[in-house]
């Protein structure tokens, strides 16, 4: 029997890893997370990158700065529930005008399972933007690689941060039944 990729051919992952290449994003921080599986696994392909898994999100956005200062671009890659972790965090690229992109898979969004992931994922969006990061939201696989390759231009044209937000309309709806029964694709 032939086995099958878990990953679906013409994902959103990538056309958006062509143009972290195209505009040579080196540095990808990154806490391990479901939805940018199949992207994590390019870039841990690719021998230009440096894929760094943090053990908190805020890490990351020290890294990318490190980096940035180093001659490097970068990006971070994370759930939203990881967005209170960098609230304090999100300063130092704003107030240091630090270049900064995160891409943001969403919970608490499209059928979501878990009561616990809704409140960070509903209050995502406006506490980035409360932080001064400019945020983008991609509800369709088209709406992801138009949204990363505008806020790629933008954040290391104008040295800002920018975010992201991946809907589950996109990476799908975890389902409660499937994780109970050790189903975690």
């Amino acid at each position: 029997m032939k086995k099958t990729s878990k990953y679906s051919p013409g994902h959103w992952s990538e056309p958006v890893y062509g143009l972290l290449r195209e505009h040579q994003i080196r540095q990808v921080a990154m806490v391990p997370d479901a939805g940018h599986a199949q992207l994590i696994s390019l870039c841990e392909a690719d021998k230009t990158m440096s894929v760094v898994r943090l053990t908190s999100e805020e890490q990351g956005v020290s890294l990318l700065a490190g980096a940035w200062l180093g001659g490097e671009k970068g990006i971070l890659l994370m759930q939203s529930s990881g967005v209170g972790n960098c609230i304090n965090m999100l300063s130092l690229s704003t107030s240091c005008q630090l270049p900064l992109l995160i891409l943001v898979t969403m919970r608490g969004d499209h059928a979501e399972f878990n009561p616990s992931q809704v409140p960070m994922g509903n209050a995502t969006e406006a506490v980035l933007a409360a932080m001064g990061v400019i945020v983008r939201r991609a509800d369709t696989p088209e709406d992801v690689v138009a949204e990363v390759s505008g806020a790629l231009s933008m954040a290391y044209h104008t040295s800002r941060p920018m975010a992201v937000l991946i809907g589950q309309k996109v990476t799908g709806a975890k389902d409660f039944h499937k994780l109970s029964q050790g189903d975690f694709e």
